[in-house]
């Protein structure tokens, strides 16, 4: 299974942008209101550094994946403590988004179907492409749907333009302070943490000196586009409005007419997500699918499919959708991951990582 540079790239934008779209715009508009350009612009420099951290870090040791760098840097006993952690995330993590998933599908497409029908969809989808592709299958997957979303929100963008009022960027930072802004910015920062997943990706790269710029590229543009929606949404709701609706992305798509003409366009946004969302899903499944079987030497890792979604399922079926997606977001993913996944453990392993490396490089020549 080997990856390229531009399919890290497409896995990067597509994994963070729907999700990003659908979900941190309201929260982030809630904090900062008006000022919302100015939470993301935060978002994206502080992110961009994550990232960029992540992938100096996996490529001291570029053909070991998190659960051996961990070890190799840290020792056995912490080095599996590190990644007991990430692999609570990734597994809350597929959880969530599959209740999320059948939440907004029932609430948007088919009211009347049952949630089960949808977990039982989606993960059969997992299931073949993660089997079959593996992590290769999900990066061509990437390089399709990714160009597909791009050339989706540049259309949906243009067509909202008409119903810009520039005063509702008024009056800048008066209204919020740094406060406010800041507390609106780590929604949107605690998603573009989750490129770290770069130090599991990196080995699969056939040129992982490529790594670096390809992530940082991938978020770059994803940051772009999120930025960009986000500021439609106040030009045309208002910072009043756009905070109280639950998906104020969707109600813009809605809200598009053009001459009467060109309306419900509502089927193009659920396409973006669900193209959006069936990469992260596939990302995040596979990584705890590859994941667990390493860290338990497996020595066939795709055995671990079947008991990964059955364990899925049940995660989705047992836990109610208000505890998932915003809850999930404003608790567990802002106060712990953000600082322990993607901040605190990279930045350990990259500074320890470093120092034994340049320790061992100085001991050589003596």
């Amino acid at each position: 299974m080997k990856l390229s540079g531009l399919q890290i790239f497409w896995l990067i934008f597509t994994f963070e942008t729907g999700n990003m779209i659908l979900l941190t715009i309201g929260p982030v508009m809630e904090e900062a209101k008006q000022d919302i350009w100015i939470a993301y612009l935060i978002a994206t420099i502080l992110g961009v550094l994550i990232v960029y951290m992540a992938a100096k870090t996996a490529l001291l040791h570029p053909k070991h994946t998190l659960v051996q760098l961990s070890k190799l840097i840290l020792g056995k006993w912490l080095g599996t403590i590190v990644v007991l952690i990430y692999l609570v995330q990734w597994y809350s993590v597929v959880g969530n988004i599959l209740r999320e998933f059948a939440d907004f599908s029932i609430t948007i497409l088919l009211p009347l179907t049952p949630a089960w029908a949808f977990f039982s969809t989606i993960l059969l989808l997992l299931i073949y492409v993660t089997f079959i592709g593996g992590i290769e299958g999900i990066g061509r997957c990437s390089e399709v749907f990714g160009p597909i979303i791009i050339l989706s929100e540049i259309i949906l963008i243009i067509l909202s333009t008409k119903d810009f009022e520039v005063i509702n960027l008024m009056p800048i930072f008066a209204d919020t302070g740094f406060h406010q802004i800041w507390k609106g910015a780590l929604t949107p920062l605690a998603f573009f943490g989750e490129s770290v997943i770069i130090l599991m990706l990196v080995p699969f790269m056939a040129e992982p000196q490529k790594a670096v710029k390809s992530v940082v590229w991938g978020i770059a543009l994803s940051a772009v586009t999120v930025l960009i929606v986000a500021l439609c949404v106040v030009l045309t709701f208002g910072p009043e409005i756009s905070g109280k609706l639950r998906h104020p992305s969707f109600d813009l798509v809605s809200y598009i007419s053009v001459m009467n003409f060109i309306q419900n366009l509502e089927i193009v946004a659920v396409l973006v997500w669900i193209l959006s969302v069936f990469i992260k899903l596939s990302l995040y499944f596979f990584l705890s699918c590859y994941g667990t079987a390493q860290l338990f030497k497996m020595k066939d890792w795709r055995k671990m499919i079947w008991i990964a979604a059955i364990f899925f399922f049940a995660l989705a079926i047992f836990f109610p959708g208000q505890f998932y997606s915003f809850g999930y977001m404003k608790t567990y993913w802002i106060h712990y991951a953000l600082p322990i996944n993607m901040v605190g453990i990279p930045l350990l392993l990259w500074v320890v990582g470093s120092i034994r490396r340049r320790f061992k490089k100085v001991s050589g020549t003596i």
